[in-house]
């Protein structure tokens, strides 16, 4: 059975493109090509921004939104699926995608206040999302002894609060102690899941 063509997106939170991280994310895009699905991609150690979100989401934030900001909200309104590969470091992401994620995922296009209501008025609803991490830890230790902060940052914290969903997540840890062998079995997971836009 053919998966349904999608319109996806795929976000290398890695600072350093020739990384494993680069890796999976290279193989994804291209596997998800070949299978007709439409595919941007964002390195985002190539954008040119400020990483420093000056006021917050103060209503008198005048703070300029760079060119290639513009260009990925662009490409996150026109993507059905979005997907995130990244690095765990101190159990948490990459500072490139941190403030990625703080610049572009502002109120007005990604979510809105909603007077007397603490909750939210969802702007991205309809998109789908993996994450894809990498770690030196056991996945066990992430998830049960630090409660996987990164994840629960992107996919809680982030993607869901604005109506992404489901949010599904890929780990691959122990990356240090793998083998060539173990690297090839990620790659043809990574693979995979391209090939039925998931």
């Amino acid at each position: 059975m053919e998966s349904k063509q999608r319109n996806i997106l795929v976000v290398l939170g890695h600072p350093n493109p020739h990384s494993l991280c680069g890796h999976l994310a290279e193989s994804y895009v291209n596997s998800a090509k070949k299978s007709g699905h439409t595919v941007s991609f964002l390195k985002l150690s190539e954008l040119n921004f400020d990483y420093n979100l000056y006021s917050g989401h103060k209503k008198d934030n005048s703070q300029i939104l760079e060119s290639d900001l513009v260009r990925s909200q662009n490409l996150i309104t026109e993507a059905d699926h979005l997907v995130f590969v990244f690095p765990s470091w101190w159990a948490s992401m990459p500072a490139v995608l941190k403030a990625w994620i703080d610049r572009v995922f502002l109120p007005g296009f990604s979510f809105k206040y909603r007077k007397n209501s603490p909750l939210p008025e969802k702007l991205l609803l309809g998109k789908t999302a993996r994450i894809i991490v990498t770690m030196d830890a056991p996945s066990w230790y992430y998830k049960w002894f630090n409660k996987s902060p990164g994840v629960q940052l992107l996919k809680f914290g982030t993607l869901e609060f604005c109506g992404v969903s489901p949010v599904k997540v890929t780990i691959f840890g122990q990356v240090r102690t793998r083998k060539q062998t173990d690297f090839l079995k990620w790659t043809k997971v990574v693979e995979s899941l391209a090939i039925q836009g998931k």
